[in-house]
């Protein structure tokens, strides 16, 4: 059988929407009891006890990787202490597709190679954590899943629990009390985590913590959120809570300590982070280069953040909506929280203490926390269809559908947009700032999803080429935020109807001319070469194959005449 033919993905899967509450009386005083649930219950084999003839408690850290404010670690250090019994951590590495499996076609994120960007971003990442594991005492297992008999690829959520059965929860030196997991909403890895619950085959008691939001994703809302304005006031009434501010303040939340209360360990921590079968083992694309700004790891994401408090912060609400201060105001921050490398309320709790700064501080929480979160609740609401036009609001749905045919000014190949050979310079700039640094711009991103939608052949290519190029080429892709923002710029999600236009309808539209009035973009486009060279040539093209700048795209995108579909040729 070839490996195209194995299932990445289960379509049918039913999530888990329950909250099953941990007893109260297991906890610590200082943890939040609506920040774990139970994903094992009575039903199927297991209640609150954990299993008494156990010898460690096992966490598996899949999305949140790192030691510092990890809730999820923290309870599993917390029960390994009162059990008396060691911690032991393991981790998934995330098999992608292998370099060849691209295409004119895109192919969907657990079928996309890792590439060296993100792969070493990763592994970094990964690497740091496996230091500050083991000068803890705390071995890190790391699990390389491979095909499971003839029909699952490593990365579907059967193969992933086998691996991790056999490779750490059912070794002989290894049965644990209680096996506790972090939590995401990505298709793939919450699959993982449920399947795996669901699956297993023992009574060991599994829970499972929110260690990556502020607020735990089940507790904000039970159902999926309209927009900001439905979600911020639920957030900013939990927060206080959440956050335990006042209980960090008096030191009531402790520190990781790992297995500093064994005398001795049964088992041998490895010494030494094989990097090497590592990166053997994900294949990575190197077309992708690694880009040596983005150092990896929580030190790294530290030392970012006292930079942008320095200097981001205090004309953050100013001038972070214009690309040409991208890095000396914006807190290049999001690769380590989409890569759990940071949390958000490390920040939060480092801001109460700043009191200065107040429309700044505002801001960045606007975006860190409300925004960051509330794209976390629309995936989990919506599992099975996330990243697909189906799970936009009706009138999104109407309107994408009645312009769906509508004639395109400019259609681009895949290979095109890629390359940024456009006859917009702006928008070839952006992209090649995503191709060659790894991140978009925020603002930008808006802009350069929705020319996606005007110039290819209709919203579901569309969907599918931004979300590619987001996922393939972002550090901060392959995360919820990367689909919601998206999802917003072209099926508008977390968004309402605006005026009707060709191609659009009722989406909100952007054009070149709004960005002038925002910022400078010749100073923006001169950046990224041959950004401007690329909108030349495309604008000189022959006839039929390409014309320079649309009328409409000066006067707000309107055509009262719709005219002819021009294919643009390479």
């Amino acid at each position: 059988m070839s490996s195209s033919s194995y299932q990445t993905i289960d379509h049918d899967f039913e999530y888990n929407f329950s909250f099953y509450k941990v007893n109260g009386d297991l906890l610590p005083d200082w943890f939040l009891q609506e920040r774990v649930r139970k994903l094992t219950t009575p039903h199927n084999g297991s209640d609150d006890t954990l299993l008494p003839d156990g010898n460690c408690v096992v966490y598996w850290m899949q999305r949140d990787m790192r030691t510092k404010d990890n809730h999820a670690l923290l309870l599993a250090q917390a029960m390994a202490q009162r059990q008396q019994v060691p911690l032991y951590v393991c981790h998934v590495l995330i098999p992608g597709g292998t370099p060849e499996s691209g295409g004119s076609v895109p192919v969907p994120m657990q079928e996309l190679p890792i590439t060296e960007r993100y792969g070493s971003f990763y592994l970094g990442g990964l690497q740091c954590v496996f230091d500050e594991l083991k000068a803890q005492k705390v071995p890190l297992y790391i699990v390389h899943s491979q095909p499971y008999g003839e029909v699952y690829a490593p990365c579907h959520h059967k193969a992933v629990t086998h691996a991790i059965q056999e490779q750490v929860v059912l070794q002989s030196h290894i049965r644990p009390q209680l096996i506790i997991l972090d939590t995401s909403p990505i298709r793939q890895f919450r699959q993982w985590h449920e399947g795996f619950a669901a699956n297993f085959q023992s009574n060991i008691p599994i829970w499972q913590v929110d260690a990556h939001n502020v607020v735990p994703i089940w507790y904000a809302s039970p159902k999926r959120e309209y927009g900001a304005r439905t979600i911020r006031s639920k957030l900013n009434k939990l927060v206080d809570d959440c956050l335990q501010a006042d209980q960090y303040k008096k030191g009531q939340i402790p520190e990781f300590q790992g297995n500093q209360h064994m005398k001795s360990l049964p088992v041998e921590i490895p010494k030494t982070f094989d990097r090497q079968s590592h990166e053997a083992y994900l294949n990575w694309d190197t077309s992708v280069p690694a880009v040596q700004y983005w150092k990896p790891g929580t030190q790294a994401a530290l030392h970012r953040f006292d930079e942008f408090i320095r200097s981001g912060l205090p004309k953050f609400d100013q001038l972070r909506n214009d690309p040409n201060y991208n890095r000396q105001i914006c807190s290049q921050l999001s690769p380590y929280f989409n890569l759990g490398q940071l949390a958000f309320a490390t920040c939060m709790l480092r801001l109460k203490t700043h009191n200065r700064d107040a429309t700044g501080k505002a801001s960045f929480i606007e975006e860190g926390f409300v925004r960051k979160e509330l794209s976390d609740n629309f995936c989990w609401y919506s599992p099975h269809d996330y990243d697909a036009l189906s799970t936009t609001a009706d009138w999104a749905k109407e309107t994408l559908e009645i312009h769906a045919s509508d004639p395109r000014e400019y259609v681009y190949t895949l290979q095109q947009l890629e390359q940024g050979q456009t006859h917009d310079d702006l928008w070839n700039a952006s992209q090649l700032q995503l191709v060659q640094e790894g991140k978009l711009h925020g603002f930008l991103r808006m802009y350069w999803a929705k020319k996606i939608l005007e110039w290819t052949p209709d919203p579901t290519t569309a969907l599918e080429y931004a979300q590619y190029f987001n996922d393939h080429y972002a550090l901060d892709g392959r995360c919820p935020n990367g689909f919601v923002g998206v999802g917003w710029s072209i099926m508008g999600i977390h968004d309402q109807g605006w005026k009707e236009r060709d191609v659009f309808g009722k989406i909100r539209f952007m054009n070149y001319n709004g960005c002038k009035r925002k910022f400078k973009v010749p100073e923006f486009v001169q950046k990224y070469p041959p950004a401007a060279e690329n909108a030349a040539k495309a604008q000189n093209k022959p006839e039929g194959t390409g014309e320079k700048r649309p009328a409409n795209d000066t006067n707000g995108g309107n055509n009262s005449n719709k005219k002819k579909t021009k294919q643009v040729n390479s």
